[in-house]
């Protein structure tokens, strides 16, 4: 008998964003242009301040482990951005620096929950948080919404799934994955406010924050100090491949994460925080990627529907479209398949973000190059009516 087995908490679904962009590179290895829209990645590098801060620290020659918490100096350029764009004053010591949004996570989870403790999460959702709380033991409760409250999930719904079965933690991201829609800073507040009257750590993923058109994005810090805040230099700072990101943590988790992150991964790497502090300092710069993905949004609604994707979700922020596929197949994952071998552009089917309809949706990403959208749309075209 084998006993040589990989663990059941591995068992967990392959992202599939990832797994599109294996099959793209694959194309691309053949000598094929491929038109990425897979993945939620900025097509513009970072700006030239951030990469001279990290030249200068390279320069040196001396880089080492920081504080598990960060850099004091990153830490403050944190607490400086809430204060600024939030109005909201922060605590050094709740500011908690991170290897990504995926370490806050990590963290997020381990320091909150018991193993088999529930966590609610919106479907559709981005499906690492799933596939996380599965490898660490936890139950993810997919709570399904839709356009009655414009994707987003209430404080009377889980009032509902909390009376029936406890639970423990709600996690919620505004922009969101995939939909790109935004609550309303009254619908957070009230999400927030009913996870704080029962109990229940509320977790707000905060990443595409920035990246908001026509509406002012708002952090749940403003409406309760329990809630645990993740984020990142990923999105709006273009820092994707740096791993950088921060935590707002609770007081009362402030010494569980550090402990547990002294062990897990000693420090974020030195040379992405020094570059990070400079992000902060580059807003002109990043204000005009953001102009950028704002005349891509703008594309994608005209030509979608032009193309025949008549059902698209509301696109308030991130860089998201996500929009019904009924239209053309019954199958998503069999569509986004053969739109990549054939026509060269990568999308992401919708069953990565919601296991139920998933099948009837897929993700456009447009963080990529102006010129690479409007061409990806004249070959999705060509290919619709071939």
């Amino acid at each position: 008998m084998n006993t040589f087995l990989p663990s059941k908490r591995s068992d967990v679904f392959a992202f599939q964003a990832m797994e599109v962009l294996q099959a793209a590179s694959q194309l691309e290895a053949e000598g094929k242009k491929v038109l990425h829209m897979e993945i939620g990645q900025p097509g513009a590098p970072v700006p030239a301040q951030v990469r001279s801060a990290a030249q200068s620290l390279l320069d040196t020659g001396k880089m080492a482990y920081t504080p598990a918490k960060g850099l004091p100096e990153l830490q403050q350029a944190i607490a400086k951005h809430y204060s600024e764009h939030y109005g909201v004053e922060v605590p050094l010591e709740r500011v908690m620096v991170t290897t990504g949004s995926s370490a806050g996570f990590n963290l997020a989870f381990l320091a909150g929950f018991e193993p088999g403790d529930r966590v609610a999460l919106t479907s559709p959702g981005y499906p690492a948080y799933r596939n996380i709380l599965k490898a660490l033991g936890l139950e993810a409760v997919e709570i399904e919404v839709g356009p009655e409250t414009r994707w987003a999930l209430t404080g009377e719904m889980v009032a509902k799934v909390h009376k029936k079965t406890p639970l423990k933690g709600v996690l919620v991201a505004s922009p969101a994955n995939p939909t790109g829609t935004m609550m309303t800073p009254e619908a957070l507040k009230e999400l927030s406010q009913t996870c704080e009257a029962n109990g229940i750590w509320f977790i707000s993923d905060e990443i595409y924050h920035g990246l908001a058109f026509g509406q002012q994005e708002e952090t749940a810090l403003k409406f309760s100090d329990k809630a645990i805040i993740v984020n990142s230099f990923s999105k709006y700072y273009c820092m994707t491949g740096w791993r950088i990101g921060w935590m707002i943590l609770p007081e009362e988790l402030v010494r569980p994460v550090e402990r547990l992150a002294q062990s897990l991964y000693i420090s974020a790497p030195h040379l992405s925080q020094v570059a990070a502090v400079a992000a902060f300092s580059a807003t002109q710069e990043y204000e005009q990627i953001k102009a950028g993905y704002g005349r891509n949004r703008q594309l994608l609604l005209e030509r979608l529907p032009q193309i025949g994707f008549d059902r698209l979700l509301p696109v308030d922020g991130a860089f998201y479209v996500y929009a019904s596929t009924t239209a053309f197949a019954k199958d998503s994952f069999e569509f986004c398949k053969g739109m990549l071998q054939e026509a060269h552009v990568a999308t992401t089917p919708g069953i990565d973000f919601d296991l139920q309809r998933g099948h009837e949706y897929l993700r456009f990403s447009f963080a990529g190059p102006e010129a690479d959208m409007a061409l990806a749309m004249e070959k999705l075209e060509d290919w619709l009516n071939r």
